[in-house]
């Protein structure tokens, strides 16, 4: 791909001069229309040591609205981002809806810079192109515009630049010794380039290789290139094209099981408090026993906990977490998004709560609440909501890549049973504050929740990150199987 470009290409200074007056005025007026669209823009820059990146970065940045982008260097992940998967740093970094990122170097670098450099093994870097077309899919379908460009350049033209900055003694210090080695193994990285993008474009983000020989030429390809881009995104919103129309996910071909999974669970298990006291407090010290060994492993543990409204989710969590040291773990309740988390992807708030390695997580409701209440209150389309299971088995794969160990738990209680606690808790003072009328609603639509509750967890369970239905009628009984569970594959992933 790359041998066969033409790199002679150049522009005159008339020819650039009467290009760029025009295409600067559209890029600013492109700017205010995806900013009114709430279109979030990612510009990435791939390429060559003195290919030019940050004149260009410059170039596009003097012609937006600075208060409406960032700008991003990335470099080797430090101690905090290497301590979670390679994509968090860019889950973290990703616009809200109307504004605009760009990526001087991008999540490409594992499959270039840890490639040839060998910081990650083979299996693992060659492992992260699905997890980057996942990325990408996955944004491109909630509205993203994705703009990638790979700076190219010759071996003889970058040994030239090289030398005229060492040239000047007011360059000289941009010329490191990683630039010098990487243009000794230039064929070492052609052949990386030619890889990633090769398996990296993809009808939703596309790259755009930009000659780079000639500054000029180089320039106007990459503004002409932004303002087609972003004037079809405009035009399509326009006209009234919802972004899932645009770029949406493959879904499950399968049919839910037509027996319901939830009918099938014993309800009528339980558990006296003589035997919950003798089993609960062994396993708590085997989970703060557990907490260390977990962090002088690097194990990031993530728990995830759903199930019906006053199931016991928050009594449970606190049985788990009990005698824990609390700087190893953090407990997250979801509530409905605020307006920064709506400005996002839907999985950006739970990428960014992610745990170092060797801490835990404990979502009180999480990500399935797209496939759950927001399905069944109409919070977002069926192609949104259809399309998230797989998303979410796509995060739960990568997460797991990274060696997470993932616990999903259901805590499943009769609608009778509902009835009572809810009588319950209106009846005791200090327990009122836990109903509330939504609590009643989300009631009278028990069968449609049931019907969600049974297609989540058929689609859901997975090798690497199974749902565990626990029985909660008994809560005793729930909060000693979630601790079992825990201590039993916690045990079995240290040794």
């Amino acid at each position: 791909m790359l041998e066969k470009l033409d790199l002679g290409k150049k522009l005159s200074k008339p020819e650039y001069k009467a290009a760029m007056d025009q295409l600067e005025i559209q890029v600013g007026r492109l700017q205010r229309e995806a900013q009114r669209l709430g279109i979030p823009i990612i510009i990435l820059f791939e390429g060559w040591d003195a290919a030019g990146k940050g004149t260009m970065i410059n170039h596009l940045a003097l012609s937006l609205d600075s208060r409406g982008f960032v700008v991003h260097s990335i470099q080797p992940p430090n101690e905090e981002e290497r301590f979670r998967p390679f994509l968090w740093r860019f889950w973290t970094k990703i616009p809200p809806r109307g504004r605009i990122t760009i990526l001087d170097r991008s999540w490409c670098g594992r499959v270039l810079e840890d490639r040839i450099n060998k910081t990650v093994k083979k299996a693992e870097w060659a492992k992260a192109y699905d997890e980057i077309l996942s990325f990408e899919r996955q944004l491109s379908s909630d509205g993203y515009l994705i703009l990638k460009f790979f700076l190219h350049i010759d071996k003889k033209v970058q040994k030239k630049r090289f030398q005229d900055l060492e040239d000047n003694k007011a360059t000289r210090w941009r010329v490191t010794k990683a630039d010098r080695k990487h243009h000794k193994q230039y064929a070492e990285y052609i052949k990386a380039y030619e890889d990633m993008l090769t398996k990296t474009h993809t009808e939703v983000s596309p790259w755009t290789i930009v000659e780079s020989h000639d500054r000029r030429y180089a320039t106007v390809k990459l503004f002409e290139t932004f303002v087609q881009a972003v004037s079809q995104k405009v035009r399509s919103l326009d006209q009234g094209r919802t972004s899932s129309e645009a770029a949406d996910a493959p879904t499950p071909e399968v049919k839910p099981s037509p027996v319901s999974i939830l009918d099938k669970v014993d309800l009528t298990v339980t558990l006296d408090r003589e035997a919950y006291n003798r089993k609960l407090r062994p396993l708590q010290e085997r989970m703060r026993e557990l907490e260390h060994e977990i962090y002088h492993k690097r194990i990031p543990v993530v728990v995830v906990y759903q199930g019906w409204d006053a199931a016991g989710k928050g009594g449970n969590i606190r049985r788990l977490v009990q005698r824990l040291d609390p700087r190893g773990y953090e407990a997250v309740s979801i509530a409905a998004p605020n307006e920064i988390e709506k400005q996002h992807h839907y999985l950006w708030r739970f990428w960014t709560r992610f745990p170092k390695a060797g801490h835990f997580v404990l979502f009180d409701r999480s990500w399935y609440g797209r496939v759950l209440v927001e399905r069944i209150e109409g919070f977002c389309t069926e192609s949104e909501w259809r399309r998230a299971y797989f998303e979410i088995n796509e995060m739960e794969e990568q997460w797991a890549n990274f060696g997470t160990v993932i616990f999903k738990f259901w805590l499943h209680i009769s609608r009778e049973e509902q009835l009572r606690r809810f009588e319950a808790r209106e009846g005791t003072d200090h327990k009122k504050w836990k109903i509330n009328e939504e609590d009643w609603r989300n009631r009278e639509k028990w069968d449609q929740y049931k019907e969600a509750v049974d297609e989540m967890l058929y689609r859901t369970s997975t090798q690497h990150a199974p749902w565990t239905i626990i029985a909660a009628e008994s809560k005793l009984h729930a909060r000693i199987q979630a601790l079992q569970t825990v201590v039993e594959t916690l045990e079995s992933r240290l040794t």
